[in-house]
């Protein structure tokens, strides 16, 4: 397992199993401080899977992972406290306000002076003035810039984002976008996206990994990937080859 101080995320064998299926087979996976990590697979592939194990949410059947240093079994709670997380389908209270849906969630993680948080958290996604309009009447954007507020409220090292785009109209996609740079830029914050769009992880991602199977079949830079397939014709068409490289 690496333990570089460079290192905020590594996986040694992680495997989960379902009875006789295998979501995810001895995973070895590492990831830098300040990345914005594009994982990719098709749906099935196992990269839910992986970030419920990374997030603590789902024990592994096998095999090891450190998150900020600390491992996601047995220390869990510190992981906790240093990570946020978007799931593909964020859940809130529609009949409650944005203020008092980050407010409960602000309570549950134990943040203190919440009010003082929610607001500097709103104003740095440029989202201020929706804290007393309630959920129920937000689009599916909206909704999603409060997951990611809520996600963000107690400043995490590592940002957890499963299918952020899923759903969202080309505004709302550039919205997210803007957003998942800003965090990295100016906050510092390593970002692990989950994904199947390949126009986003050209657009935000300084690295990519590809989940095939359950199984990594391939890992490195942006940059280096485009180099490395500079014959082919597009980002899709790249994907597409690294089926072929075990």
């Amino acid at each position: 397992m690496n333990r570089d101080s460079n290192v905020i995320i590594s996986t040694h064998l992680l495997t989960k199993k379902y009875k006789k299926s295998v979501a995810l087979d001895s995973l070895d996976l590492t990831i830098n401080k300040g990345e914005i990590f594009g994982f990719l697979g098709h749906n099935g592939a196992g990269k839910t899977t992986t970030v419920s194990m990374l997030t603590t949410l789902l024990l592994p059947t096998s095999g090891s992972a450190l998150v900020c240093g600390f491992d996601v079994v047995k220390d869990s709670f510190e992981v906790k406290k240093r990570i946020g997380y978007l799931p593909e389908n964020v859940k809130f209270y529609d009949n409650l306000t944005a203020y008092e849906n980050l407010a409960y969630l602000a309570q549950l993680s134990g943040i203190h002076n919440p009010k003082d948080k929610i607001n500097e958290t709103l104003n740095f996604l440029e989202f201020a003035g929706v804290e007393n309009k309630k959920l129920g009447e937000f689009s599916k954007g909206m909704r999603q810039r409060i997951g990611i507020a809520q996600a963000i409220l107690h400043d995490p090292q590592v940002l957890f984002l499963d299918e952020p785009t899923s759903g969202l109209d080309p505004m709302g996609i550039k919205k997210l976008r803007d957003i998942i740079l800003k965090l990295n830029q100016e906050k510092g914050m390593t970002i692990f996206i989950n994904t199947h769009l390949l126009s986003e992880v050209a657009k935000t991602c300084t690295t990519i990994g590809v989940l095939n199977h359950g199984k990594l079949i391939y890992k490195d830079s942006l940059k280096n990937i485009i180099q490395r397939f500079h014959n082919e014709d597009s980002l899709e068409d790249i994907y597409f080859s690294m089926d072929s490289i075990q």
